[in-house]
C-alpha cells in the first residue's frame, strides 16, 4: 500500500454529536479536480454538538476521516444508536476498501499489502460480530437483503458470507468466543483469496465455462492457501492464519469426499469453519442475485440445499442451519434438483435447476435443535 494517508468519506448523519469524538474531521480544501488536499476541522476529544455539525453541513460538502482512525469510527459507529442498516452499511463499505486493495487488479501484489488489508478486515470483522450479537440467521437475511449492493459480485458475496459464517457458527456453538466468532467471519471475508489469480474474463463469464477454465477456476483454493502462508504476513497475534488457511484451503471439500482441491471428506479431514463456510457460500449463491443471475426464494433455496445433505453439506450444520430459517413450505413451492456439478464459485447465466415435482408440507416455525455436543469440539 502507499505510505502516503489516505481518508475515507464519512456521511454527515453517520457522525455522533454531543458525545467526546473519538476521531479527526478534516475536508478536502483542494479546488483542483483530481488534486485532494485534507485539512483538520475538528480535533478527536472534542465534544461535537449538533449545530457545529449544521455548520459545517452548510459550507463543506463531505466529511473525511483518516484511513488509519477508520477501526475507531467503526467501533464508536456500533455503539451508536445508528439502525443496523446503516451500521451494516458502513461495515460493508469498509471491507469492500480492503477487499478491492486485494483484488485490485491494478494494485502490485504483496506480502506487505495482503498483510495490511487482513489486519483491516479483522477490524472489520470485529465490528459485524458486534452488530450481528443480537441477529440470528434469519433476521441476518432480512438484514443483507436491505443492505446495497455494487458492480462486483465477489465483493458484495464474501461480505454476505462472513456474515453468514459469524451467525452459523454462533447458532452451533452458542458459547462461541469472540475470537472464534471472527475467526470465522475472517474465514468467511477471505474464502475467495485464491481468486486473485483467475483472469476476470473466466470469474465474469456467465455464457458457460470451458473445461479448461473450470479447471483454472478450481484452482483458486491452492491458490488462496499460498497467498496466504507462502509469505509471512504479519498480522494481530490474536489471528490464527492456518484456521483461516484452512477456510481458504477447504471450503470447496464436500462431506462425502467428492470436493476439491483434496478431496477431504467428512468432520475428521474438513475443518469445521470451512464447512460452516460451505453452507454460507452455497446459501448466499442462490438467494443473492448477481447481475445475471435470478435468485431462489427462501423455501426453494432450502428444498434444493436439502438434497445436497450429507453429500456437500455437514448434515448436522445444515440441520441446524434450516431450523434457523424461518419459512413456509407451501404448496406453490417447486421442488428442484440443483446439478450435482454445481459449483458457488461459478458464473452461472442461470442456475442449473431442474423441477421435479410438487409438493405439500407443514409449516416450519424455525424451532431451534439442540447441538450437537461433538460439533462444539470440532476445530
Amino acid at each position: 500500500m502507499d505510505d502516503k494517508p489516505s481518508f475515507f468519506s464519512v456521511r454527515y448523519d453517520l457522525v455522533q454529536v454531543d458525545l467526546p469524538l473519538l476521531f479527526d474531521l478534516y475536508i478536502n480544501s483542494s479546488v483542483v479536480k483530481g488534486k485532494e488536499k485534507f485539512v483538520r476541522i475538528f480535533p478527536s476529544g472534542e465534544t461535537l454538538k449538533k449545530d457545529d455539525l449544521e455548520e459545517f453541513h452548510k459550507k463543506y460538502v463531505q466529511l473525511y476521516i483518516s484511513e488509519d482512525q477508520r477501526s475507531v469510527y467503526l467501533r464508536s459507529l456500533v455503539k451508536s444508536q445508528v439502525d443496523d442498516v446503516q451500521k451494516a452499511n458502513v461495515i460493508k463499505d469498509a471491507a469492500l476498501d480492503y477487499l478491492h486493495n486485494i483484488f485490485d487488479k491494478d494494485k502490485e501484489f504483496s506480502t506487505d499489502l495482503l498483510s495490511k488489508s487482513i489486519e483491516g478486515c479483522r477490524e472489520v470483522v470485529e465490528s459485524m460480530v458486534d452488530v450481528l450479537e443480537e441477529h440470528n440467521i434469519d433476521s441476518l437475511r432480512n438484514l443483507i437483503g436491505n443492505l446495497s449492493f455494487h458492480d462486483f459480485y465477489t465483493y458484495d458475496h464474501s461480505i454476505n458470507v462472513s456474515m453468514y459464517c459469524i451467525t452459523i457458527f454462533k447458532a452451533i456453538n452458542p458459547k462461541a468466543t469472540r475470537k472464534e466468532l471472527v475467526h470465522a467471519g475472517l474465514g468467511g471475508l477471505l474464502h475467495d483469496l485464491g481468486k486473485i489469480k483467475i483472469p476476470t474474463h473466466i470469474l465474469n463469464n456467465p455464457g458457460g465455462l470451458s473445461n479448461e477454465d473450470y479447471l483454472t477456476i478450481k484452482n483458486h483454493p491452492d491458490f488462496g492457501l499460498e497467498l496466504l502462508l507462502s509469505g509471512h504476513c504479519k498480522v494481530d497475534e490474536n489471528i490464527d492464519l492456518k484456521i483461516i488457511g484452512r477456510v481458504i484451503h477447504e471450503h470447496h471439500e464436500n462431506y462425502d469426499g467428492t470436493g476439491y482441491p483434496q478431496k477431504l471428506k467428512g468432520k475428521e479431514q474438513i475443518h469445521l469453519l470451512a464447512r460452516v463456510c460451505t453452507i454460507a457460500d452455497f446459501f448466499d449463491a442462490i438467494t443473492t442475485k448477481r447481475s445475471y443471475n435470478e435468485v431462489l426464494p427462501i423455501p426453494e433455496a432450502m428444498n434444493t440445499m436439502r438434497n445436497f445433505r450429507a453429500t456437500k453439506l455437514d448434515p448436522d450444520i445444515f440441520d441446524i442451519f434450516d431450523q434457523h430459517v424461518r419459512y413456509i413450505r407451501a404448496e406453490a413451492t417447486r421442488d428442484l434438483k440443483l446439478s450435482d456439478s454445481f459449483d458457488p464459485t461459478l458464473p452461472y447465466a442461470k442456475l442449473p435447476l431442474e423441477e421435479l415435482k410438487k409438493f405439500s408440507k407443514e409449516m416450519d416455525f424455525g424451532k431451534i435443535k439442540v447441538v450437537d455436543p461433538s460439533l462444539k469440539k470440532k476445530k
